[in-house]
């Protein structure tokens, strides 16, 4: 039995900075799993579509995909916008989505990556508070998402860790920095919790500054190559779980011998 085909959904944007990132990251995982066929496709604004890639991969005979979105929270993109998608397609496929990539513990390394690529060091945390900048939501559960995203890094020894958020929700990337500052903090940083360049990052980059660091936005780093491909073999292994006792035995074996 082949593995599934792994379908990468970003969100697009006018920028193109945005799908050459993302399509850099989408090279890195597939790196790591050179066996396995990666596709990518765009919600809006660029090119594959969601759609055309699942035509396409319908007409080459694939029967099995797992759609990741390309997010760090559960919002209304993952809720709402790739589900409907999703449900066009053609109905020779057997599409099974896997979960957003946050939380993770890759994520965080991700993070902390960019910041010590800012300039900052190990030794430096105990002196510096972070204003982690999301590009914003109006979701409950991804605003939470966020908060329990600083209290992660926070626990791995930064000095105060706030979010921020480029639209949508408050306090705004700037007004962190200066929460921050008001609490005697010596040495802010910002970190773009976002993956590509676009409107937002560029307006959290604005919001920093009066920070002393800026990171950069997560990218194709290599702890997000790798969550990619952990999302994917997660659901992987539930959709084997879901198969009745002899299919079950039947599909694990076929893999084995593979």
């Amino acid at each position: 039995m082949s593995a599934p085909v792994l379908l990468v959904i970003a969100h697009g944007s006018r920028d193109p900075r945005h799908a050459a990132t993302v399509h850099a990251l989408v090279r890195r995982a597939r790196a790591l799993r050179p066996e396995l066929r990666v596709e990518t496709a765009f919600l809006d604004f660029n090119l594959p579509s969601v759609s055309g890639v699942l035509d396409r991969l319908a007409a080459d005979g694939i029967r099995d995909v797992v759609a990741l979105p390309l997010l760090l929270t559960r919002a209304f993109h993952a809720k709402a916008d790739i589900p409907a998608v999703l449900r066009q397609a053609p109905p020779a496929l057997r599409i099974r989505r896997a979960e957003v990539l946050g939380p993770s513990p890759l994520l965080i390394a991700a993070v902390e990556r960019r910041l010590y690529e800012a300039g900052l060091t190990p030794g430096d945390k105990s002196a510096t508070g972070v204003v982690l900048a999301s590009a914003g939501s109006t979701d409950p559960e991804a605003i939470a998402a966020i908060a329990e995203t600083a209290r992660e890094l926070r626990r791995t020894g930064w000095c105060s860790v706030r979010p921020a958020f480029a639209s949508a929700s408050l306090p705004r990337t700037e007004d962190a920095v200066r929460a921050l500052r008001a609490d005697g903090v010596r040495r802010v940083a910002v970190a773009p919790y976002v993956i590509a360049p676009g409107r937002l990052p560029d307006r959290i980059a604005a919001g920093a500054a009066e920070a002393d660091h800026l990171a950069d936005v997560l990218g194709p780093s290599p702890e997000l190559a790798r969550l990619l491909i952990e999302r994917y073999e997660q659901r992987c292994a539930s959709a084997a779980g879901e198969l009745p006792g002899a299919l079950r035995a039947e599909s694990l074996t076929a893999q084995a011998a593979g």
